[in-house]
């Protein structure tokens, strides 16, 4: 094999923490979406910083390449050894280093899941806010910059990662950002690192910003008869300033969908799924305010969910809307693609995007972070027909070029990987160049996760 060498030196420092089983590598070769499977040669089980240092220099030695592995979660082939060499599995780097509760920041290994943050958190009063649905661990989202539902409220992965240690593709450790509120001491390093997918560096230590779990929490869904209105509500909302923690949008589909899995009785029509967090008080006006909008816009009747247990079964059935449509359409695989606007264009977008979904006879069940202009679909294809990949992958182009045409992004919250590496050159022009040369003068040798995000050749 190509990289025998630099696995018998990982052998030697490793021992049984460097895997090269069938069963291994085949779990390290798949994802959640479509892509075919792409086994590593071997899985690495790093424990500490000094590790990853030693097995990233290891590689760059003798030219193996190094992808990081979270909790496999990501759906644009992010973690996806496609070169071969190692995954570096951090899962075993899972410790909660600190709390500093006064400064409302903790630090931690990047193998800690959002949950496990969280439940380490219960007896302080703060929480961890960022929630994209999966359990996913605290590296991988703040290496694919990741965003959820409580984004519109409190920021996605970008505005909470306040600090940084990182592994260079030479085996250097470096420390960005610190526990300041803010800086003007150079380059934002740590903004560099959040999001780049791994293409740059390793992360091995974040310094997160936590917030104050609220007093008092309100959620709810309601119908409307049609998406426009829908969509409207969420517009109007936003625009009035109208501070909501969550507000999701689930197309007539998904509201069927959500009915089989969960065996609701939710109206198949456009819904809206909110949640308000502050003061008994505040929540109470919040909630008053927002049902004012929905009569206006002509929305149905709400359904609260008025204990922990119900918001947490409303929002598991939200996050559950992946696999739930994945099992809609028996022997399906899903295309999942999103895309972000300004909110003054979200109606036109998500309206288009219906149009083109039902134009093309592919099931495509629509949901979305629609408080900041987000929203995904999820294309399901027989996973044994070229022909729909091919419809749903010239669909999702559509969507993509939809976004831009409309001031937007083509991906909100799920990355570039390799699913959307096609697509950096439309959306940033000559500035995709300019990253490929920051990715050549970080990591020359093109090792760390080659093959996504940029082209070091280009």
């Amino acid at each position: 094999m190509p990289h025998d060498a630099a696995l018998a030196e990982l052998a030697t420092l490793l021992g049984d923490r460097l895997a090269r089983s069938k069963a291994e590598r085949a779990a390290h070769g798949a994802s959640e979406a479509w892509f075919p499977e792409t086994p590593p040669d071997a899985v690495a089980y790093p424990e500490t910083t000094d590790e990853v240092a030693r097995i990233v220099a290891t590689c760059a030695r003798h030219g193996c390449p190094v992808t990081a592995w979270g909790t496999g979660t990501a759906l644009e082939g992010h973690a996806l050894a496609i070169r071969g060499g190692i995954s570096l599995d951090l899962s075993r780097m899972d410790r909660v280093l600190a709390v500093r509760a006064e400064d409302m920041q903790a630090v931690v290994q990047p193998g800690v899941t959002r949950e496990a943050l969280n439940t380490e958190l219960r007896a302080t009063g703060l929480m961890f806010s960022v929630d994209p649905g999966a359990n996913a661990s605290l590296g991988g989202m703040a290496a694919t910059r990741a965003s959820g539902t409580t984004a519109v409220r409190y920021g996605t992965m970008r505005d909470n990662v306040m600090a940084l240690q990182v592994v260079l593709a030479d085996g250097r450790v470096i420390r960005t950002g610190s526990g300041a509120k803010k800086s003007s001491a150079g380059y934002d390093l740590t903004g560099l690192f959040v999001g780049s997918e791994g293409t740059l560096g390793i992360i091995t230590e974040l310094t997160l910003r936590l917030h104050g779990q609220p007093e008092a929490i309100s959620a709810a869904v309601c119908a409307f008869d049609d998406f426009e209105a829908a969509v409207q509500t969420v517009i109007a909302t936003i625009q009035m300033g109208i501070p909501m923690a969550r507000i999701e949008f689930v197309d007539e589909t998904t509201a069927a969908i959500f009915n089989k899995a969960n065996g609701t009785s939710l109206p198949e029509k456009p819904q809206l799924m909110v949640e308000f967090h502050g003061s008994e008080s505040a929540v109470e006006e919040d909630a008053r305010r927002f049902g004012e909008v929905v009569a206006e816009m002509g929305g149905g009747h709400f359904d609260w969910a008025t204990t922990p247990e119900a918001r947490t079964a409303l929002w598991r059935m939200r996050h559950g809307a992946y696999r739930a449509s994945i099992a809609y359409r028996p022997g399906s695989i899903g295309l999942v693609t999103d895309m972000c606007v300004p909110i003054s264009r979200l109606a036109e977008a998500v309206r288009e995007t219906r149009a083109d979904i039902a134009a093309s006879g592919i099931p495509g069940p629509i949901v979305g972070h629609v408080g900041d202009g987000n929203f995904h679909a999820v294309l399901l294809i027989d996973r044994a027909s070229p022909d729909e990949l091919k419809a749903a992958k010239a669909l999702a182009r559509r969507m993509a070029e939809r976004a831009l045409r409309l001031g937007g992004t083509i991906t909100g919250e799920h990355g570039v990987g390799m699913g959307k590496k096609d697509l950096m050159a439309l959306e940033h022009g000559d500035a995709w160049e300019v990253m490929a040369r920051i990715k050549r003068a970080l990591d020359p040798d093109g090792i760390l996760n080659p093959g996504k995000v940029v082209e070091v050749n280009q």
